[in-house]
């Protein structure tokens, strides 16, 4: 959704870009081990590889910062594609939270995977913008030590927004080497970053700037800035010391939102045109956090302790004149938060009968104080009329139990329980808005591992999940949307919590050194995709639903300095009751694929060449409207100067495809059309990007 931007000028952060660079030059180099406390197994691995033993499903694993730095990537989130079956996309501003697209889901931007970065979880509940809001653009990928991902409900340690998976992000603690790298490209695209980790006392500071420029290809420039940086001083380990981080972050930007097809068709903009130059935000976010840890060979402590400070102004214009044919449709959505949790767990190894056994118990808990929340209907950025407005107070307290059984040498259980109980504090604009609501519920999970038999274990999973919804819908009873037909009308409080029942059969195998694959088939039941609707003020009710599908991960490194894999999934979305309107779920991803070859470094030069390929979709439920599908080619290539220097060049849409990023279908309205048109609405894919990095180590 969208509307025009203003193009706002930064000059103060153009100054800063020396910044990153002074970082990693002023302090010297000390590598050390680092592993970290896994509450699945007291066991520290290296990836890429398959926990053989180890895993609870099939469709599960980690990454490390080796398969993270050979990859090409246009922005931060990217990582996020290094989760087999995951697409990363954008429908807006480079400042804006990512599309995120997995098992069948258009999870918007989040709503039904938690993303966790230094133990702090990104979603953000009763957001502005969307349920389980999840902005990455913080993340600095060249710090990610780690990546750690699981699909599906069969974990206890989660709750919220957990139901498709999860994925957690640890920084090193201490570098590899200090660095300082230098990035350009086309679009007046700059990037400079400085990473360091100096030894201080009995411990270790992490210390990093980057600073970042972007007009982007729009024909209205983007002109976005971004300052971040992180503060963290860690003893020991993550399984066995302490550590205390700061993080901050701050963006700019204008929007290009999608534009409908109508529109390029008659020759009204261009591809990378806008149909109302004010769209754009801004963002900031700022954390301090706490983790503890003590382990040994018979038990594991884990505490972790953070707070975030966060806020955002974000201008849409999605429907254009059809609202409002004299001043637009453009509104503003604002958000401001002050966000504190706690996590405890204390893990038991033991032997009973000669059968071994880990029991894990933990606690969690969370507030969010929002104040306020709000949309705003907007012309230029200049508010006109307010939709709503909001303090929401939001609470979430669990105890979770596993117990982790090797029965014996083939056969293992893992029985887990979660209850979570949560709390709605709303005070409206409008007082028949307001109230207080509470939730809760409890969550079984069972899993079943089989073997392992020549290096391969079977699994069987069954979980409970579910989402939040956003706390407004909760104790909504009148409509409070001025450009409704049923301004005022009454209108039914939705469910707080969206429960969700999956299964999964698979396999995990290694048969012979260097190759490994995973198999799995999987079902997702929800009770209704009952979601708030940001751009309405609303919440919108919509029908139970399942989503089922297979998913083939396979990986191959004969030698260590090259490597090949290959992902594929399909998916059938499907309502599970009967309308007449059909019974296709909307942007349900149906099909994807991706896959490459790399290169690490050998001879001094590395690289990587891959694709990803993303499925038609339906785009209204009787699948009478679908989306087009999407190939797209990246290619990353350097070279190994010196031992301190590095260059590299990333080519982003190798073959310049044409191809859409994100597409719905919805009515809008021209300036000069009569009425609504029901139309595709498509942001592009960006056409070829180049990027040259230098990069000094020490």
């Amino acid at each position: 959704m969208k509307n025009r931007r203003v193009v706002l000028r930064h000059r103060a952060f153009a100054n800063l870009w020396p910044l990153p660079l002074s970082i990693a030059l002023a302090c010297p180099g000390h590598a050390v081990a680092d592993g970290p406390i896994s509450l699945q197994s007291m066991e520290i691995t290296a990836a890429p590889g398959l926990l053989i033993g180890e895993a609870t499903a099939a469709s599960e694993g980690t990454v490390t910062q080796r398969e993270i730095e050979a990859r090409p990537s246009l922005r931060p989130a990217d990582v996020l594609e290094l989760v087999p079956g995951m697409i990363v996309t954008q429908h807006s501003g480079a400042g804006k939270a990512n599309q995120y697209f997995l098992r069948g889901f258009n999870l918007d931007h989040g709503t039904d995977f938690l993303t966790r970065v230094m133990g702090m979880p990104v979603n953000m509940p009763t957001h502005a913008h969307g349920q389980g809001y999840t902005d990455l653009n913080f993340l600095i990928p060249e710090l990610v030590q780690r990546l750690d991902y699981h699909k599906g409900p069969y974990y206890a340690e989660v709750g919220d927004f957990a139901s498709v998976g999860f994925v957690d992000m640890e920084y090193f603690r201490v570098l590899p080497r200090n660095f300082a790298l230098l990035e350009v490209g086309n679009y007046n695209y700059w990037r400079t970053l400085g990473a360091a980790t100096p030894r201080i006392g009995n411990g270790n500071l992490l210390v990093a700037g980057e600073v970042v420029g972007d007009n982007g290809p729009w024909d209205v420039p983007q002109d976005y800035r971004k300052l971040n940086g992180v503060l963290s001083y860690s003893q020991g380990t993550l399984a066995n010391g302490w550590s205390l981080t700061a993080m901050g972050y701050r963006a700019k930007w204008t929007s290009t939102d999608q534009i409908p097809k109508r529109a390029l068709d008659q020759g009204l903009i261009g591809r990378f045109g806008s149909l109302d130059p004010t769209d754009g935000g801004e963002t900031w976010r700022y954390s301090f956090s706490g983790r503890w840890a003590k382990s040994d060979a018979n038990a594991a402590t884990l505490a972790n302790a953070w707070f975030i400070g966060y806020s955002l102004d974000l201008y849409s214009n999605f429907t254009y004149f059809l609202d409002n044919p004299v001043k637009g449709d453009q509104f503003e959505q604002s958000d401001r938060r002050k966000i504190g949790g706690i996590d405890l767990a204390q893990k038991w190894l033991g032997e009973w009968g000669g059968v071994r056994y880990e029991n894990t118990v933990g606690f969690a808990t969370r507030y969010d104080r929002i104040a306020p929340v709000a949309l705003h209907l907007t012309s230029a950025r200049e508010r006109f009329d307010t939709v709503r407005q909001d303090n929401v107070n939001e609470w979430s307290i669990a105890l979770w139990a596993q117990n982790d059984t090797r029965w014996s040498s083939w056969l293992r259980t893992v029985v887990g329980l979660r209850g979570e109980r949560f709390g709605f504090d709303v005070s409206s604009s409008l007082p028949e808005n307001s109230g207080r609501e509470s939730a809760q519920k409890v969550l079984p999970k069972f899993s079943l591992i089989l073997g392992p038999w020549a290096r391969t274990e079977l699994y069987a999973n069954y979980g409970q999940g579910f989402h939040s919804n956003d706390a407004r819908g909760t104790t909504t009873r009148i409509n409070p949307d001025p450009r409704d037909p049923g301004f005022l009308g009454p209108v039914a409080p939705v469910t707080p919590l969206v429960g969700t029942v999956g299964y999964e059969v698979g396999l995990r195998s290694a048969p012979f050194a260097g190759f490994e694959t995973t198999l799995a088939l999987w079902r997702l039941d929800l009770d209704s995709e009952l979601l708030f609707v940001g751009d309405a003020g609303t919440t919108e009710p919509s029908r139970p639903s399942r989503r089922q599908g297979v998913e083939w991960y396979a990986y191959y490194s004969p030698v260590r300095w090259f490597a090949a894999d290959l992902m594929a999934a399909y998916t059938q979305a499907r309502f599970t009751d009967s309308e007449p309107v059909g019974n296709r779920i909307p942007g349900a991803i149906e099909s994807a694929a991706a896959g490459g070859v790399t290169l690490f470094p050998y001879r001094n030069w590395f690289g990587s060449l891959r694709f990803r390929y993303f499925g038609a979709r339906p785009l209204v439920e009787d699948n009478s409207v679908r989306s087009s599908s999407s190939l797209i080619w990246n290619l990353r290539g350097g070279y190994q100067v010196t031992n301190n220097w590095q260059v590299a060049l990333d080519v982003i849409n190798l073959f310049n495809a044409k191809v859409s990023d994100i597409e719905y279908y919805y009515e809008s309205r021209l300036p000069f059309e009569p009425g609504p048109v029901a139309d595709i609405h498509l942001h592009p894919a960006v056409p070829r990007t180049v990027r040259l990095v230098v990069k000094y180590a020490m």
